[in-house]
């Protein structure tokens, strides 16, 4: 069962997947939901958002307790995530915001 805020979460992350593609043909996002946390008894459902052309990733989590938030973390796609995720309200994380951390994070350059 999708909960009513993981169904507002991939409302917003479709919105600017399809920004994405529009505005930069350099990058494809690759949207997911991992209910893996969930199966493995947490009450949390995770969204990756992956870029496959610089091996990095988005992470956000949603807990059930915590409706009013989400955590989020800019990682690797072939590393395992730290422990530490930042923070946002829900209310914060608009279609323009999340375009502008893909955008961001997967069009920086590596030092």
């Amino acid at each position: 069962m999708t909960t009513p805020v993981l169904e507002k979460l991939s409302d917003i992350a479709t919105e600017a997947h399809t920004l994405v593609q529009q505005n930069h043909l350099d990058i494809n996002p690759v949207v997911g939901i991992s209910r893996s946390m969930r199966a493995s008894g947490f009450a949390a459902d995770a969204m990756t958002i992956d870029c496959l052309k610089t091996k990095r990733r988005i992470i956000l989590i949603l807990q059930d307790n915590l409706p009013e938030v989400i955590r989020y973390q800019f990682a690797f796609k072939n590393k395992d995530p730290s422990d530490h995720f930042e923070v946002i309200n829900f209310s914060q994380l608009t279609v323009e915001k999340l375009y502008d951390w893909i955008v961001s994070y997967f069009t920086e350059k590596i030092n």
